[in-house]
């Protein structure tokens, strides 16, 4: 007669067996079904993410290629590994989704968790993404470039860096402006295509126009065709004639348009000349002689 431990443990002998046979018959059922869609799925991800890279060293290649040398081989480094790292999470992501139900998971608590959680983020990141929104937008309508000369959120100056978050100036007197992209809501760049100059230069009334207008147009093409500043203006310097008429002297308008950021240069020179001219052609002055330029760097196209 069997003893009563002995009956005891047959049943749990058998729910043993039954158990370890039942794992058996899944772990072979994942290794024989599950395993191939995972590692599928996980080699899917990785020539994706591997095409990716490739893809954005590429076109980071030809662009930087295209330009001259500097120019926009930053602003295009940090929106290619942007691109790239969104496009790395967007993969990572759905690879997660697809593999977490062949373990076992269920995704519905979590994807709740995630999206509450995602809501409180986004709440408290709204200034950040206009920042990264923004700064995006500006890199790929090519707005402006690292050295040009700009205006933005109020302030003046010369653009030194830029990341998807923030611009960074140095105005002509050496302050540092640090610009958060969503503060950028209209930009006015002094550097791009032409920059023009404008000069008013004041003589006395009873000085002859025609004379004095002459006079200008030969300083113009001389200066024109000056081998020196021939390269820095693109077009034939103009002089409209008489701009303002008062207080004993006339204003005459001259119009030089110049490559960017060289109207300065140009300013000075043309002003030189003009001093030279009136001195040796004996030019009579309103009052104290009075020469002076609006701020070249206002008008650009």
């Amino acid at each position: 007669m069997p003893s009563t431990s002995s009956a005891i443990a047959t049943p749990y002998a058998e729910r043993l067996a039954g158990l370890l046979h039942d794992w058996g018959e899944d772990s072979r059922t994942f290794l024989r079904h599950d395993v191939p869609k995972i590692f599928l799925i996980l080699v899917a991800s990785f020539l994706l993410i591997r095409g990716l890279h490739l893809i954005a060293a590429k076109l980071v290649a030809l662009q930087v290629r295209k330009l001259p040398p500097g120019v926009r081989g930053q602003q295009l480094q940090t929106l290619a590994s942007v691109l790239t790292s969104i496009g790395i999470f967007i993969i990572l992501f759905v690879a997660a989704l697809e593999i977490l139900p062949l373990l076992g998971l269920n995704l519905g608590p979590l994807l709740a968790s995630a999206g509450v959680a995602g809501l409180a983020i986004g709440f408290g990141a709204q200034t950040l993404v206009h920042d990264f929104l923004n700064g995006f937008f500006i890199l790929v309508e090519n707005q402006y470039d690292i050295g040009d000369n700009v205006r933005i959120a109020g302030v003046k100056g010369l653009v030194e860096q830029m990341t998807l978050r923030r611009t960074v100036l140095r105005d002509d007197d050496g302050t540092v402006h640090i610009v958060p992209n969503s503060q950028i809501l209209i930009v006015s760049n002094m550097s791009r295509d032409w920059a023009q100059l404008t000069m008013r230069v004041a003589v006395a009334y009873s000085e002859n126009s025609d004379r004095i207008i002459q006079l200008l147009k030969q300083i113009g093409e001389d200066l024109r065709h000056d081998a020196k500043f021939a390269p820095q203006i693109v077009g034939d310097i103009q002089v409209p004639g008489i701009d303002r008429v008062g207080s004993g002297e006339a204003e005459y308008l001259m119009l030089v348009k110049t490559s960017p950021n060289q109207q300065y240069a140009v300013s000075r020179e043309l002003g030189r000349r003009i001093k030279e001219v009136f001195e040796r052609n004996q030019v009579k002055t309103a009052g104290p002689g009075r020469l002076y330029v609006t701020d070249p760097g206002l008008t650009s196209g």
